[in-house]
């Protein structure tokens, strides 16, 4: 028979996997709230809004599975007047609340935050509706045929490459030669990016190398890695970049639940991981290396920022010092960059943009880095962010520094590569074929498109006209 005191143990082990069980559902929920608080933030007032019907269907479906059930049923209160949302989740805690601002989207607050204090106004994007395209939307479009042409017949079967698309375009020539949106959705319709945002992350990288802010072969600027005998100040901004940085994560690909969900701060999340391999020795997609990355860039900008503040009274003002700056410098001005309640940029996933936004940014490595006869990239830099070098991802696509690349697809020109992310979203550049293909969507995990098969039948309609 047991003793008293061996029963207490056995019954308090028995119960464990049963708290635990507890304590996940728990977390889930909370999750659950933020995400339905978020999604629902970003998709009423960024770009052009959408309805709430339209985001019940478009973005509450298809997620995560262990938080999809609460992110249904929870409800979402929305303040028209103070542009935020909350979602209550448990009766003790306050709810999980997000909050609009016209400049950047919106803030996701942690668990059991309350609403901040938004007095300090700022204004809203520039509209440049009535500019030329690209800059703005006059004129975007090449004249079109009275009979489809040979783009628009290739993709009318895009429908087999799977999928559930929101947007296609396709970009010949600098002008779009295909547009094409589902019901509800127009030019100005912004969707998130997922991982395209890592893409422009590595754009924003780029243009801080041009200035001479940041040398991405040097050591990532990471304050909390300095202390002496931390080996992971030697990782650089370039393995951060290229998924290489030899840190591991609390899942594969990082999901970084804890940032999209959880409102927790990005530096606190991604300083924390401990390293698992040589730094440059081994690939693993991991959030947290872009969110590094974008860290590297925040420390080198605000350092260069400083050393000229020692030589002139005068502050250096430019595109390249603020992200939504340098996006709305290539009119890209409904895209919406994310950041955390410390403002710092959520760059691996938390932007929202439309397809046109996109297109824009697909011609700027389709011009190699120049736009409207200045230059915003080093000449090198598509190079650079193409080039597969360091370790390699399993799979049909290579990697480059931010860029997936399509030099294994079969009848696919070598030089094209591309910004992917979750859910269908693709920016894809063929430059030998001055193509531009952009394509949004809301797929899910049992229909999902082949990226791969669409830009071979694009081409293969290039190659016959």
């Amino acid at each position: 028979m047991l003793s008293r005191c061996m029963l207490g143990i056995a019954l308090a082990a028995a119960a464990l996997p049963a708290q635990a069980a507890d304590a996940n559902a728990e977390i889930n929920r909370a999750w659950a709230a933020g995400y339905r608080a978020a999604f629902t933030c970003s998709s009423l007032w960024n770009g052009a809004g959408k309805s709430l019907d339209a985001i019940e269907r478009d973005e509450l479906t298809g997620i995560y599975p262990e938080i999809e059930a609460d992110v249904r049923t929870l409800k979402a209160d929305v303040d028209d007047k103070a542009k935020s949302v909350s979602v209550r989740y448990r009766d003790d805690m306050p709810p999980r609340i997000a909050e609009w601002d016209s400049r950047e989207g919106c803030v996701t607050l942690p668990i059991g935050a309350a609403p901040r204090d938004r007095s300090d106004y700022r204004p809203g994007r520039p509209k440049l509706d009535d500019k030329a395209w690209p800059l703005g939307d006059k004129d975007a479009r090449a004249p079109l045929p009275r009979a489809p042409t040979r783009y628009e017949r290739a993709v009318m079967a895009s429908a087999e490459f799977g999928g559930r698309t929101s947007a296609l375009l396709i970009v010949k020539d600098g002008r779009i030669a295909v547009e094409h949106y589902q019901d509800g959705h127009d030019i100005h319709t912004a969707q998130r990016t997922f991982s395209v945002a890592k893409s422009m992350a590595a754009t924003l990288i780029g243009n801080a190398v041009l200035e001479g802010d940041i040398d991405v072969a040097k050591p990532a600027m990471i304050a909390d890695w300095q202390a002496p005998g931390d080996p992971r100040a030697a990782i650089t901004t370039e393995q951060l970049m290229r998924m290489a940085s030899g840190l591991t994560s609390d899942t594969a690909g990082n999901r970084s639940d804890a940032i999209y969900m959880g409102g927790a701060s990005v530096r606190q999340w991604t300083v924390q991981w401990p390293l698992l391999n040589p730094p440059g020795s081994t690939f693993r997609y991991a959030n947290n290396d872009t969110l590094l990355a974008a860290q590297s860039l925040k420390a080198a900008r605000q350092r260069a920022l400083d050393e000229l503040n020692a030589k002139s009274a005068m502050i250096r003002r430019g595109p390249a010092l603020d992200p939504v700056d340098f996006f709305d410098h290539l009119g890209m001005t409904r895209t919406f960059i994310e950041h955390d309640v410390d403002g710092d940029y959520i760059l691996s996933s938390q932007v929202w943009t439309s397809a046109r936004d996109l297109a824009r940014l697909g011609l700027l490595y389709q011009n190699d880095g120049m736009w409207q006869g200045r230059r915003l990239l080093p000449e090198n830099w598509r190079s650079f962010v193409t080039t597969p070098s360091g370790p390699q991802p399993e799979g049909p696509f290579g990697y480059g520094a931010g860029f997936w690349l399509l030099n294994k697809s079969e009848g696919i020109p070598a030089d094209a590569f591309g910004a992917f992310g979750n859910r269908g979203q693709y920016v894809v550049v063929i430059p030998s074929r001055q193509l531009v293909i952009v394509r949004q969507g809301y797929d899910d995990d049992k229909n999902r498109l082949d990226i791969a098969k669409l830009v071979r039948a694009v081409v293969e309609a290039d190659a016959a006209r």
